[in-house]
């Protein structure tokens, strides 16, 4: 990947660690699944009336909003709601990169290198490190919920890459806005089944209280800076690299996540959660990292021109 895509992944990365504080904030005024359902449907109603339709494949249209949109958040919110703190569930989530790149070498044919494969091993070590500092804390439920998370992040991630590559022109932008059409209405369904009309009323009876504009507050940025923005140039880069290439920068997530909770949210980290921090964030550099070339002649040459062809294409 070119410096600037990066550069681009990792500021994805921080938008994303970010919204966990967000997400916390909207989770004390609504039910998971409501939030949820809030959260896309403010995107799928004008998508719906002023976004042309991408003419991407219907199935891999679903797959994507059913993994990034529908699995992901369904199983985060959940988590986060049954004791998950922010801090370690922005850390567990990033499962989805190891993940997305064992099912891109699986299901896609991606080609595995060494330099990836140590680097999400060490990354991997990191979340262990710091997932056991918060287990007996956190309990098997929660944590088990999110890395169900992981996993269907993972699966939107495989939908994004087939929707771009049968349709190379879409717009990046416009594919993530029509993901956000998939996701309200399985999950107001859900919602109303699962935690009842009279807890979904409550939550709005309150929204004038601080508790309740804090909510607000998060749910416009995980929509404008978590989902559109962030959403937005992640799936930039996955249509101009391989899956394995652009996932390991998700790892970068929990440190962010972590480091934001502890300002935000007073979770203060401990030093084996600081190490395992660390852990992945030399994991991602290393995975991300360009291999040198075998000869300083045409391959070093041949990179170069596509690096700057790439980055030409990136809006």
């Amino acid at each position: 990947m070119p410096t600037r895509h990066r550069l681009i992944a990792v500021a994805v990365a921080v938008l994303w660690g970010l919204n966990f504080v967000a997400i916390d904030a909207t989770l004390d005024q609504f039910p998971p699944l409501l939030a949820v359902a809030l959260r896309f449907a403010v995107i799928a109603v004008p998508t719906v009336l002023l976004v042309p339709w991408p003419r991407v494949p219907v199935r891999w249209w679903l797959l994507y909003g059913a993994g990034f949109g529908v699995l992901q958040f369904l199983f985060l919110y959940a988590g986060m709601a049954a004791g998950m703190p922010a801090g370690i569930a922005s850390l567990v989530l990033q499962c989805s990169a190891p993940f997305t790149v064992l099912l891109g070498a699986a299901l896609l044919r991606e080609p595995l290198r060494a330099r990836q494969l140590v680097g999400v091993a060490v990354a991997v070590a990191g979340l262990v490190v710091v997932g056991r500092e918060r287990w007996a804390a956190a309990g098997l439920a929660p944590f088990l919920l999110v890395i169900a998370g992981g996993l269907g992040w993972a699966f939107g991630n495989l939908g994004n890459r087939l929707a771009v590559a049968s349709a190379p022109d879409v717009k990046p932008l416009r594919l993530v806005l029509w993901m956000s059409v998939v996701p309200p209405v399985p999950m107001a369904a859900a919602s109303l089944a699962f935690e009842g009309p009279t807890a979904i009323a409550a939550s709005f009876t309150t929204l004038g209280s601080r508790t309740g504009a804090l909510a607000l507050g998060g749910l416009a940025y995980t929509v404008l800076l978590g989902t559109l923005l962030g959403s937005g140039l992640w799936t930039a880069l996955m249509a101009r690299h391989p899956a394995g290439r652009v996932a390991p920068y998700s790892m970068l997530v929990p440190v962010v996540g972590v480091t934001a909770a502890w300002l935000a949210l007073g979770e203060t980290p401990s030093v084996g959660e600081l190490a395992g921090s660390a852990l992945v964030v030399a994991g991602v550099l290393w995975a991300g990292r360009r291999a040198a070339p075998k000869s300083a002649r045409l391959d070093l040459g041949l990179q170069q021109a596509e690096d700057v062809r790439v980055e030409q294409r990136l809006p």
